[in-house]
């Protein structure tokens, strides 16, 4: 029997004791050195988030939806029936979700098919190359082409050995450093050998060595040379042929290409909601890329992205968590090669644009979350590290210098909006526009914390009492 003292107190259930013990462990509590007039409001996030946190991290619901994607659709180029089939799906899913204003928004993109192809060393002796060609390439002519290899280790040897280019296939050599400052090599080598008279470029995969994987990904022709196939091949092979250079052999390579555009069809950007209680003109907007080149299933890049933006309005949904503001989901087409979804959605909404409070984009895996990247000002930047408190719990509470992503960049620099990005640590670019590129190297524990970790960020931003930068 209770004592005197206890009597009409109510005793805490399990439930309140267990959320109780969610919010200590996950919520973390205010840095001394934050301004405790910037930050008082945090105070009635915490039960939510640590609600949120808890529901994210309860099962893998996450990881199975993913599987669901990639293991019954597969890839999803641009213009494939994959991505068709995708968009249908999302779509039906997000209206088994409860979601609100389910809807697609038309996108033309432009269809490239990969075709058969293939690569091999002829001379000194037979080798099969590991490739894949690039996207938007031209195809080669019917049987291909033979033609002797020209080995260079960078766009400045190439305009050094100009004359030895004219006739042959030029292998560019050049090491991975970073993605940001590799990928320009992928995207111009084409051109800058056609402009010597190449017959065709192979360029060293942009992409850490390991596993003799080849990555794809997109190029982009000038207008001032010729057209000419390209391929990536793998680090291996290339170094294979840079050992062989150096010792003076002659190499002869073999390149067939079926490869071509096919003009351009109609697809669409997927788009769900949970309406603002308040002030539901006001968007928070979330989401990832549901295109994916045509090799592996497109896991990382980019259906986990989608997976973990959506999962935060599945998860307000079943919690009961209507925010003041709204918040969407988008899943954009034509990523990969193109970008249409993108200008699409902001030519599309452009008058409401100004009142898009944040836009958040996952675009680099869905492994080990460490926070978000952010752009936007000072105020706003102590809001965010006020928020990602939240997730100290969890590992997830750095706030990166830039944030941002392909997919909503030209709606933020057109309404310079505050701009995020889910920030991961895992083999992200040893696997993306790779073969490997599959579910079973996504962990469902830690797709788990990133679905958490967008969904409190998300919340907090759409339910705040002040617009997000005020």
């Amino acid at each position: 029997m209770p004592s005197d003292g206890a009597r009409g107190r109510r005793v805490p259930s399990r439930a309140t004791l267990l959320l109780a013990g969610l919010i200590a462990l996950f919520s973390g509590q205010p840095s001394q050195a934050q301004n405790h007039s910037e930050s008082h409001w945090l105070e009635p996030y915490r039960e939510p988030a640590a609600r949120l946190i808890g529901a994210a991290l309860a099962d893998r619901f996450a990881w199975r939806r993913l599987a669901e994607l990639t293991d019954s659709i597969g890839h999803r180029l641009s213009g494939s029936p994959q991505l068709e089939r995708a968009i249908a799906w999302a779509v039906a899913e997000m209206t088994r979700d409860g979601l609100e204003n389910v809807h697609t928004e038309k996108v033309m993109v432009p269809k490239w098919v990969r075709g058969r192809e293939r690569a091999s060393m002829i001379e000194p002796g037979p080798h099969a190359i590991a490739m894949l060609g690039l996207g938007d390439s031209v195809g080669t002519p019917p049987g291909g082409i033979r033609a002797e290899a020209l080995v260079v280790r960078s766009f400045g040897e190439l305009a050094d050995k100009a004359p030895l280019a004219k006739g042959r296939i030029v292998v560019l050599n050049i090491p991975f450093s970073t993605y940001e400052d590799s990928i320009g090599i992928r995207l111009h080598a084409a051109s800058r050998a056609a402009r010597h008279g190449a017959l065709a470029t192979l360029v060293r995969s942009i992409g850490p060595p390991g596993q003799r994987l080849p990555h794809t990904g997109m190029l982009q022709y000038s207008a001032d040379a010729p057209k000419i196939p390209a391929a990536a091949i793998a680090s291996e092979d290339a170094d294979r042929f840079q050992r062989m250079a150096d010792r003076g052999t002659r190499v002869v390579v073999h390149l067939e290409m079926e490869a071509r555009l096919e003009g351009e069809v109609e697809s669409a950007n997927v788009v769900g909601e949970i309406r603002g209680s308040e002030r539901p003109e006001e968007v928070v907007v979330v989401g990832g890329h549901l295109d994916s080149w045509d090799v592996g299933s497109g896991a990382s890049d980019n259906g986990g992205g989608c997976v973990v933006t959506w999962e935060a309005l599945r998860l307000m949904k079943k919690l009961g968590l209507r925010p003041r503001r709204t918040v969407r989901v988008v899943l954009w087409t034509n990523e990969e090669n193109g970008g249409r979804g993108a200008i699409a959605y902001r030519d599309t909404h452009r008058t409401e644009l100004a009142k898009h409070v944040a836009m958040l984009e996952s675009d680099v895996g869905v492994f080990t979350p460490t926070g978000f990247g952010f752009s936007g000002n000072d105020r706003a930047r102590r809001q965010v590290r006020a928020i990602v408190s939240l997730l100290t719990g969890i590992g997830a509470d750095r706030v990166g210098s830039v944030g941002g992503g392909a997919d909503i960049a030209p709606s933020v620099e057109a309404a310079r909006i505050p701009a995020l990005s889910l920030e991961v640590n895992g083999p992200y670019f040893e696997i993306h526009h790779t073969e490997a590129d599959t579910v079973d190297k996504i962990d469902p524990n830690e797709m788990a914390k990133c679905a958490a970790a967008v969904a409190v960020l998300t919340y907090v931003l759409a339910d705040m009492p002040h617009r997000l930068g005020e």
